[in-house]
């Protein structure tokens, strides 16, 4: 008869033994997936530097060794895209355009969002899902109706009928995420500022809108790189006078007009000035993201 004694070993080697080949299988799937990383990786990080690098060379050089590094540093391909290309004037019009969108679109949203979170009231589901069903609307179905929406209200070819748009385009997703988010937050702490006297406007404004502050910044970085990048929208909704272009129509008729020229330094110059601020926001707001994105389930 066994005792407990000796039962005891054979039990922890019999666990010991079951866990082999889940371990084994646990560091094939992490191999895998670092492997995929890896790759994943260089296929991002390759082309951009690539192209920063190609933005200091002379077009001889692009043609004759486009995998080598520079000879000397043209800084002036630099100067000529920014000046002679415009792309300093369209880069400052981007500026505008997703300064202006991003705040409209984060005010309304944060504001929507709040109130579905937290009233109750007669077909709140019934709006919300509306603005979710936004999430499945291809912006493609909607630019001839688009089009003429905006061309007789009198806002085609101007900023504010692009902020508008790029506003009423990055909404459905932003009321999507904030209405997660503030449903995360404690109702204790505002029912206390409303037991010490705190108004709704109030509360909103000084008590809920700090609380909810890591999940506005993922949301508010999301749009400025969905603003910013945009080509389709402006290229439809803006025509006509230049000097009102922004960044991507500045950048395709760059391309347009540099490649028949065979100006190839100049074209890859405006494309790293033009990513650079998207690597920067990225860079500098990483962790914000990565905390906006993990504070509801941590909560």
């Amino acid at each position: 008869m066994t005792t407990l004694d000796e039962a005891a070993p054979v039990a922890a080697t019999t666990a010991r033994s079951a866990d082999r080949p889940v371990r084994r299988e646990l560091g094939v799937a992490n191999v895998f997936s670092h492997g995929f990383l890896l790759v994943w990786t260089a296929l991002t990080v390759l082309p951009l530097l690539w192209m920063f690098v190609s933005s200091f060379k002379s077009n001889g050089e692009i043609l004759a060794d486009p995998w080598g590094l520079p000879e000397t540093l043209h800084f002036d391909n630099w100067a000529r895209a920014w000046t002679g290309a415009h792309i300093g004037r369209y880069f400052l019009n981007s500026l505008v355009v997703v300064a202006g969108s991003v705040s409209l679109t984060m005010l309304m949203g944060a504001t929507a969002a709040y109130v579905f979170a937290r009233y109750e009231f007669r077909g709140r589901q019934f709006v919300y899902y509306l603005f979710v069903g936004g999430l499945m609307f291809p912006v493609f179905l909607a630019l001839v109706p688009l089009f003429f929406v905006v061309r007789n209200a009198g806002l085609f070819g101007t900023w504010t009928g692009l902020i508008l748009v790029y506003a009423a385009y990055s909404l459905p997703f932003t009321v999507f995420f904030l209405t997660a988010f503030f449903r995360t937050l404690p109702t204790s702490v505002a029912e206390a500022a409303l037991v010490d006297g705190c108004g709704h406007f109030r509360l909103f404004f000084r008590v809920m809108l700090p609380m909810a502050r890591p999940g506005l910044i993922s949301v508010a970085i999301f749009n400025f790189l969905s603003h910013w990048n945009q080509f389709l929208l402006p290229q439809v909704l803006m025509q006509g006078d230049e000097s009102k272009w922004v960044l991507a129509q500045g950048l395709f008729a760059l391309s347009v007009s540099q490649g028949y020229a065979g100006d190839y330094a100049r074209l890859f110059a405006g494309l790293t000035i033009a990513v650079l601020p998207v690597l920067a926001v990225y860079v500098a707001f990483q962790r914000q993201v990565q905390s906006g994105l993990t504070a509801g389930q941590l909560k």
